[in-house]
């Protein structure tokens, strides 16, 4: 079982988090060194006339939104484990994200050591902290992935000084017989995803501990079988959305709690994409040959599972996020971190009605998902409307923005906040100059380090999704380590994860309605009293 088949590599090393403001150049040390200057010394005078005044505006807004309070983020380290405390993990599924997960647990192929060796990341790898985790078991239904996943949990290199366990890893060749095994504590699910929940569920009768990539559910059934089987277990679930981890969500949810942004009722989110990779056709390589995979190395009946019965097809084998059958496209894979990270913000939970609409207009194949897509949740009990939009046609980067009275965000990698013109709370700041609603007035990025009042339109920030890396105390960390990482504390502390089942049938519900409204082209409404979509 595969996930994905492209390996992902972490971002580049970000400078370091340090909130502090430069010092003031005093004036007249300025004044000494512009009087050798002849020519330019009075341009350079009138500059730091300027550069000073800036300054002092920046440092009042950052006092007046009480942005000095907040405190720079830092990694919490894992309770001291013993050796009886180990806990042995078996990975269903072992292509690219599982790649990932293995990773964040602190393992590494050889090949990829080697990689992250000649491009300077291995040390940022190695500064993780030692899990005190062995990866037991590896299932997966194609043999070229299962083997890559023993070699990476044979390799005896580790990160935060940790030592080998010296336990074997067995290759179990259905997830039935891994979860049958008492030797294994918890599963991490990176499957297509109409495995998800018919893992998680098994799993959870079994007594392990889940970790599952998103989405949860493939549809209603079996999503409101995986919460009561969750929720009547005493596992420890966590869904695999990690920008709750990064260093912008947490700055973005202080602001939000220091009403910044006054009353939100819109936020506008979106994904574009402009390549046959990007719009989930993969099963050929770079130079137009088809991937590896037959009949003889794929058990094709295991992979297809509850889904129709049809004739092996690399094409649904790698490209299978273009069929229903085995997901529900741009929904499923893109739009949820979108809702995960507006959900965890404002936590809206479930709409009361979802409208979509969308069409295949430029990938004319043989998929079933639409390259285009649009859809409305509605909140009417929250004043809130959630727009998604979504393109896999185009590339051009349009953000995910926080709508208020008094002002906008846009989060992603980085935050830029800009002051609506006709704000009531910074309506005297906008009069006086302080405030220009034609450019941000705060921004904060973790390439700068520092939280920052933006006066002048050379400083706005353009952001991305922010899904893969955060700078936290100068060190370039990777968030799915750090969402591995919570999950593996709350297995060993007793705690709620972040993404837990309550937020993963949120997501599912909400998920499955925008799919129910595409396929049925109707207003799809939730009945919470029921619990039911309609």
């Amino acid at each position: 079982m595969e996930k994905e088949n492209k390996r992902e590599q972490p971002d580049k090393t970000e400078k370091e988090n340090n909130f502090s403001q430069k010092p003031a150049i005093k004036r007249r040390t300025l004044l000494k060194a512009l009087a050798g200057i002849p020519v330019m010394g009075f341009f350079g005078f009138e500059l730091f006339k300027k550069w000073t005044y800036d300054q002092e505006k920046k440092n009042r807004i950052i006092k007046e939104l009480e942005l000095d309070k907040i405190q720079a983020p830092t990694i919490l380290k894992s309770t001291n484990s013993t050796k009886k405390e180990l806990l042995r993990i078996g990975i269903i599924g072992f292509g690219n994200r599982a790649v990932s997960h293995a990773n964040g647990l602190g393992y590494l192929h050889p090949l990829d050591v080697e990689e992250k060796k000649k491009d300077g990341t291995l040390y940022e790898w190695l500064a993780q902290d030692d899990l005190n985790v062995v990866i037991s078991g590896i299932c997966d239904v194609f043999d070229l992935h299962a083997e890559n996943g023993l070699v990476t949990a044979r390799n005896t290199i580790r990160p935060g000084g940790g030592k080998p366990a010296g336990l074997p890893v067995v290759r179990y060749r259905t997830y039935q017989e891994m979860l049958d095994d008492k030797d294994i504590d918890a599963v991490m699910i990176a499957t297509p995803d109409h495995h998800h929940a018919p893992i998680t569920i098994a799993a959870a009768k079994a007594g392990k501990h889940v970790y599952c990539e998103k989405s949860p559910a493939h549809n209603e059934i079996e999503l409101y079988e995986m919460y009561d089987a969750v929720k009547d277990s005493k596992i420890v679930y966590q869904l695999g959305h990690q920008i709750p981890q990064s260093v912008i969500f947490q700055q973005a949810k202080d602001i939000i709690t220091k009403n910044i942004l006054g009353k939100i009722t819109l936020i506008e989110t979106t994904t574009n994409r402009n390549t046959a990779e990007g719009a989930w056709i993969r099963n050929l390589d770079k130079n137009g040959n088809p991937n590896p995979g037959d009949e003889k190395s794929i058990d094709w009946d295991q992979w297809l599972g509850s889904a129709p019965k049809v004739p092996f097809s690399l094409d649904r084998y790698y490209n299978w996020t273009k069929f229903f059958d085995y997901d529900i496209g741009m929904i499923g894979q893109l739009f949820t971190h979108e809702f995960d990270a507006v959900n965890q913000l404002l936590r809206i939970g479930i709409p009361k009605s979802v409208v979509s609409s969308g069409g295949i207009y430029y990938w004319k194949d043989n998929r079933d998902m639409p390259d285009l897509l649009h859809c409305v949740f509605e909140y009417p009990g929250r004043d809130l409307t959630l727009l998604y939009s979504a393109t896999l046609a185009n590339s051009r980067e349009r953000g995910r923005v926080f709508m208020g009275h008094d002002a906008s965000m846009e989060m992603g990698s980085s935050i830029s906040i800009t002051a609506d013109r006709e704000s009531t709370r910074y309506k005297k700041q906008i009069e006086a100059g302080l405030i220009d609603p034609s450019v941000p007035m705060v921004s904060f990025n973790p390439n700068s380090g520092r939280i920052d009042a933006v006066s002048s339109a050379t400083e706005k920030y353009y952001a991305s999704r922010g899904l893969t890396t955060t700078a936290i105390n100068g060190r370039n960390v990777d968030i799915t380590y750090l969402h591995i990482k919570e999950w593996i504390d709350c297995i060993r502390n007793g705690r709620t994860p972040t993404t837990d089942i309550e937020r993963a049938f949120e997501e599912g519900v909400t998920c499955l309605m925008a799919q129910k409204s595409y396929v049925e082209k109707r207003r799809i409404t939730w009945d919470p009293i029921k619990k039911r979509v309609v």
